[in-house]
């Protein structure tokens, strides 16, 4: 039993889940992908926004996975249009051929769902050495975005609906290192953390879709950016931390939000009319809700931006 249950001005409390934030809703001729699309709330997602009637892409690290995954939903939903491409958000170069294959595909793509994370890891160095945490849970998703904002744009153009970009970010952004972004330490061990440096990537998650939606603006395009925290879920994130994790086995199922709560607020932004032309907020419980004030801080923001370019060229 999830026990905060007001409503918020949406409609939608903490307590409702991603069937219900979707009710009634057409999604039939969108095109969508999912990162992260094998296990929680990615799986979730994927299943709801198939169910309204999406085509989606399933960003999978682990093929056998996602297959099974698509197996499952297929099985409970017949007409559900699923694909599963393999992803892996910490390899830049899995990013790139991920992107490479989907535009040689000719998907279109109304929306993008920035889902895919990890949770307070030990210091870690990605492939492309750079802290695992920040590699993979903003630096992937950076490259990704921007890869496939051309199609993004050329499918809003010829489709005229308007694009949805969505990252999952956390309340735990509020507990970053104290600057926020360590800028000049991303990949310094000494003074690695694993709670803070998961803060600090979800933080950039919302810094991203922030500088984001700006200049969407600026450009014209008939895309939104927004960011959000899905909850805190019983997922097998906390499979890092023995203590935490043995707590969430203990008071997981009275405390925490289940799977289907998870994914309400990812699917509300995604598909909900109330979302439209809403770009650059930050959304929690499928309410618009307000982030720490780093969070809100458009120097950092385009900062981060340039920072991110500069390790994803």
């Amino acid at each position: 039993m999830w026990f905060f249950r007001r409503k918020g001005p949406s409609g939608f409390s903490s307590s409702s889940t991603a069937e219900e934030v979707t009710q009634g809703i057409d999604a039939t001729g969108l095109t969508a992908i999912v990162t992260g699309a094998s296990s929680g709330i990615g799986t979730e997602t994927t299943r709801v926004l198939a169910l309204r009637g999406a085509h989606v892409i399933m960003g999978v690290r682990n093929m056998a996975a996602g297959k099974d995954v698509k197996d499952a939903i297929v099985k409970e939903i017949p007409t559900a249009k699923i694909d599963a491409m393999e992803l892996d958000l910490s390899s830049l170069s899995s990013v790139r051929k991920f992107a490479s294959d989907y535009k040689s595909a000719g998907h279109p793509l109304n929306i993008l769902i920035n889902n895919a994370g990890i949770m307070a890891t030990p210091f870690l160095l990605s492939k492309d050495k750079i802290e695992l945490q920040f590699a993979t849970n903003h630096i992937g998703h950076f490259l990704l975005t921007n890869l496939l904002l051309d199609t993004m744009k050329k499918t809003a153009r010829s489709s005229s609906k308007e694009g949805r970009i969505v990252n999952i970010s956390s309340e735990a952004h509020r507990y970053a290192y104290h600057e926020g972004i360590r800028f000049d330490r991303i990949n310094d061990p000494s003074g690695y953390s694993s709670w803070p440096a998961y803060g600090q990537s979800k933080l950039a998650n919302i810094l991203h879709a922030k500088e984001l939606s700006k200049q969407l603006k600026e450009d014209g395009a008939n895309i939104t950016a927004n960011a959000l925290h899905p909850g805190v879920i019983l997922t097998n994130l906390f499979r890092h931390n023995i203590v935490i994790n043995g707590l969430v086995n203990v008071l997981g199922r009275v405390v925490l939000k289940n799977v289907q709560q998870g994914a309400a607020t990812t699917c509300y932004v995604a598909l909900h009319p109330q979302a439209k032309g809403v770009s650059g907020e930050y959304f929690s419980d499928s309410n618009i809700s307000k982030p720490r004030p780093q969070a809100e801080d458009e120097l950092l923001a385009k900062k981060l931006w340039d920072f991110s370019k500069d390790l994803t060229k």
